[in-house]
């Protein structure tokens, strides 16, 4: 029988803290797996070998992720969540023991793909408990929280890997979870207490994550590699978009029939479910678009190298931390929540546009004031859209509803981090292109030395921070103005989507926050 609790009373307090530590840490890892190699992959290479399985390293993080939240949400409403999220955090620590003591590009590969799905299982099943174990009037101090943890993890991962790479070694980016991860499991087995499934829904729709892994697993894929390891109108990318719409349609047909599918299609006659997927969708394109790439930004525009490019991060740091921990505890004690949404994504946009007006001269104080700005929206939507989910669906499908909600962010995710990096290394090719020539016109003699050098080298695609600093002036500084050229219009085409989402908050029901755990 599911236990039923006031608001004055969510649960024991002990427990509680105790399993809110465990959830929020695991989150914390979940999230800071997806970026903490980063800035480690020349050194791993240079290690391990393998350059060509060099990408394998973040997308199959990325794509094992995508794929567990639905099917570890769906599981949890099936079956509980308890032993689910226990098995969730024990994938993670046998693929971060793989990866950590992998002697192979392939093994680390192996291992960054299992930890992946376990961090996605971690990451829905975490959210999912949440919900069931406090009511959603006390839920948004407690999503805040998480939320901010999230940013914070999202944002400290490149600097980690800075530094573990720098310091310890690149490995240890994979070890620290191990001792963690079994004092999460600990504290799960001895402290947490929640409802178990019925017998009768275990009726599991395989068909149904079959087609989702395919066209997921495509889509990712093809957005990756297009522009970049493949030209976009290649066999291989022409197939990959092909297999994408075609196992997307063969889901939604498949979902529509199964006597209980992965993810319902009645969850999108629910207005609220449709409007924060999409938002969320922006966000996550967003957040990892700007995450992805500032970075390097910084390290060829301002000569910064990757721990201190990464600590240029701190301001959106605080920024979210702050606001999302204020917004969730001002939520519990007023119940409103729908307008936070809207000025988060109109913060959002307007952060987005200044990113847009950067150029060379632009003071290192400016760019962490328009982080913090960024950080500032982002903590106003990102667990709101989470809490708004919840609140619409009864405790038997939130697990679903928030797995497809996170599903789909994280799509976005990836589609940003793909797309904005595909624009952006195209726009860098046609301006380094149409300045470079002009460039060595003006240098003289010195100048065709540099231009046979810079050829043979491998041109565009071989420059490095580093070997940019050893460059002359005059091309330092035409690099320089040529990657910010190349990045800061992709910020611009931004906006509007920004401001898209921002009106999809409008419409949103502000329903009464509920009171007990169903």
């Amino acid at each position: 029988m599911v236990e039923t609790r006031t608001d004055r009373e969510p649960a024991a307090a002990p427990r509680l803290g105790l399993i809110f530590t465990a959830l929020i840490t695991t989150m914390m890892m979940s999230s800071l797996g997806q970026m903490i190699f980063s800035t480690a992959l020349p050194t791993i290479v240079g290690e391990l070998g393998g350059v060509e399985h060099m990408s394998w390293v973040i997308s199959a993080f990325l794509v094992t992720m995508t794929i567990a939240m639905p099917i570890f949400g769906k599981v949890g409403d099936m079956i509980g969540r308890k032993w689910l999220y226990i098995f969730g955090i024990t994938v993670f620590v046998i693929g971060s023991t793989l990866g950590g003591f992998a002697d192979s590009m392939v093994l680390l590969v192996i291992g960054r793909a299992i930890q992946g799905f376990g961090a996605g299982g971690m990451m829905v099943t975490s959210q999912s408990i949440v919900a069931e174990i406090i009511p959603a009037r006390q839920r948004g101090k407690f999503q805040g929280l998480m939320g901010a943890a999230f940013g914070v993890s999202s944002v400290l991962g490149p600097v980690l890997g800075g530094w573990f790479t720098d310091g310890p070694g690149w490995r240890w980016g994979m070890w620290m979870n191990i001792p963690i991860g079994i004092l999460a499991i600990i504290i799960c087995v001895i402290v947490l207490r929640l409802r178990t499934g019925s017998d009768e829904r275990m009726r599991f729709d395989w068909l149904g994550t079959l087609l989702m892994a395919v066209a997921t697993s495509s889509l990712i894929l093809f957005t990756t590699w297009g522009g970049n390891q493949y030209e976009w109108s290649s066999p291989t990318i022409l197939g990959l978009i092909a297999l994408t719409v075609v196992a997307a349609i063969a889901f939604v047909l498949v979902e529509l029939r199964a006597e209980n599918p992965l993810i319902p299609m009645e969850l999108f006659k629910n207005r609220n479910m449709v409007l924060t997927t999409a938002g969320g969708m922006v966000l996550g394109l967003a957040m990892v678009g700007a995450l992805s790439y500032l970075p390097t930004y910084l390290q060829m525009v301002h000569g910064m190298s990757p721990s201190n490019a990464g600590l240029m991060m701190i301001p959106m740091m605080f920024g979210m931390l702050g606001t999302s921990t204020v917004v969730g505890f001002v939520i519990t004690r007023t119940g409103n929540y729908k307008i936070y949404p809207i000025i988060g994504m109109a913060i959002v946009a307007v952060a987005l546009f200044l990113f847009s007006t950067l150029t060379v001269e632009t003071s290192l104080v400016t760019i962490g004031l328009y982080f913090f700005v960024f950080g500032f929206g982002l903590g106003l939507v990102m667990q709101v859209l989470v809490l708004i989910v919840q609140n619409s669906f009864p405790i038997t499908m939130v697990g679903t509803a928030t797995a497809a909600n996170n599903f789909f962010r994280q799509l976005g995710s990836s589609l940003g981090a793909s797309l904005i990096g595909s624009m952006f290394s195209m726009n860098l090719v046609n301006q380094l292109q149409a300045n470079l020539p002009g460039t060595f016109a003006q240098m003289g003699p010195e100048g065709a030395t540099y231009a046979q050098a810079f050829e043979a080298s491998g041109g565009t695609g071989s420059l490095t921070p580093s070997a940019v600093l050893e460059f002359p002036t005059l091309l330092r500084e035409t690099i320089m103005v040529s990657y910010n050229d190349a990045l800061t219009p992709v910020f611009l085409l931004m906006v509007p989507l920004a401001i898209v989402a921002m009106l999809l908050m409008f419409p949103i029901t502000e329903d009464k926050l509920k009171d007990t755990v169903e």
